[in-house]
């Protein structure tokens, strides 16, 4: 049962606060009378094990009870947040899923049938094991999305090893690795989730001052519209003690003002694909761009300056494409890297190369170049 470490802790930190929404705190008490309402709704709705559900929400008490009843059950679940509503048709398309659950704010859930169409052997592995899932959709920004099957008893084994309780705020979405790996970070550790709904540099900074957060996982980008705004100027972030930062290059200007900013937090390099989940990671600094990856279940290895991954956790496949793995399980991720001893720096995706004159180039080198010259703001 795989969430039966997860129910110990919540048993044993009833009174702790595992959400704050809306600044209304949750307790692990109340998660869990509602994973188990839930299940029953599972239930009544004809939701047994092996079925395939649409959790159609953004983080939220709810979605987060839902999902961990899935998970309980047995169900295969497939998160998908407001953000990629354009793609709804197609993610439905190729995921092929029985129920689809809407949850909209204060709205009673709305509870959709579909009818299965051809059955998919990676759902039937999981169903013949009797292992939940987890279906999470690659962003597809030059063609279709790529649907990744995992096995959610593998994902969450990481997470029985102890780790720091820390008061986090989930910037990245309910639908995106990371997001997830905060989110059963965070529950693992009986620690507190502070849910934004907002994610503008302000309204962050808000939450960070309002709810003493002490973890922000965020994206580069963010981090450079947060220095751009001066928000944190605005706002006590003293309670922050790390920011960590993944899903994109991290320019070298941006992290050096960031550690110059914020000289009492930890600034750590995160790195994961949905494919085999997120790694372990140590940075070689706050200001530096190198990291060292993998821990317990990953190994790493460089071929032809790609980096590759081979990993417990990885996923069975992908619902609507070829294997990208090789034929000894090594993951291909297509991440231009350097290495020095054992720390990388992850120069940016092999086709996001520009051929200059025989040269190869990277982007995030130019903008970097861009980001030093007086004349230019951003």
């Amino acid at each position: 049962m795989p969430l039966q470490f997860l129910r110990q802790i919540f048993e044993d930190h009833r009174s702790n606060t595992a959400l704050i929404h809306r600044d209304r705190p949750f307790t692990y008490d109340w998660l869990l009378g509602r994973i188990d309402l839930w299940r029953d709704q599972l239930t009544s709705h004809g939701v047994d094990a092996g079925r395939v559900v649409v959790i159609e929400s953004d983080f939220s008490p709810d979605a987060v009870a839902l999902l961990l009843s899935l998970i309980e059950t047995g169900g295969i679940a497939i998160p998908i947040t407001p953000v990629v509503r354009g793609k709804r048709e197609e993610y439905l398309q190729i995921a092929n899923p029985d129920r689809v659950v809407t949850l909209q704010n204060t709205a009673p859930p709305q509870w959709d049938e579909l009818t299965p169409g051809i059955p998919n052997q990676l759902y039937d592995h999981l169903r013949e094991v009797q292992h939940p899932g987890l279906v999470l959709f690659s962003s597809g920004s030059t063609g279709q999305s790529k649907a990744v099957v995992h096995d959610f008893t593998l994902l969450l084994k990481k997470f029985i090893r102890p780790g720091k309780n820390l008061r986090t705020l989930p910037f990245l979405l309910f639908d995106h690795i990371g997001g997830i790996d905060t989110l059963f970070y965070a529950l693992s550790n009986a620690s507190c989730l502070v849910i934004v709904e907002d994610r503008s540099p302000d309204a962050v900074c808000a939450a960070i001052e309002r709810h003493r957060v002490e973890v922000l996982p965020a994206s580069p980008t963010f981090l450079n519209l947060l220095l751009l705004s001066e928000s944190y100027k605005h706002h006590d972030l003293s309670s922050l003690k790390y920011i960590t930062y993944g899903t994109e290059v991290m320019p070298a200007a941006t992290l050096e003002r960031c550690a110059t900013l914020f000289p009492d937090v930890r600034i750590l390099q995160k790195y994961g694909t949905s494919e085999v989940g997120t790694l372990r990671s140590q940075s070689r600094g706050s200001d530096s761009v190198w990291v060292r990856i993998g821990g317990e279940g990953y190994r790493t290895r460089v071929v032809d300056g790609i980096l590759q991954i081979k990993a417990e956790s990885a996923m069975l496949g992908y619902l609507n494409a070829p294997s990208p793995f090789t034929n000894d399980g090594w993951f291909v991720t297509g991440d231009v890297v350097e290495q020095d001893g054992d720390y990388l720096r992850i120069m940016g995706r092999e086709s996001d190369i520009i051929n200059v004159g025989g040269r190869k180039v990277y982007s995030a080198d130019v903008e970097a170049v861009l980001q030093q010259m007086d004349n230019v703001a951003e």
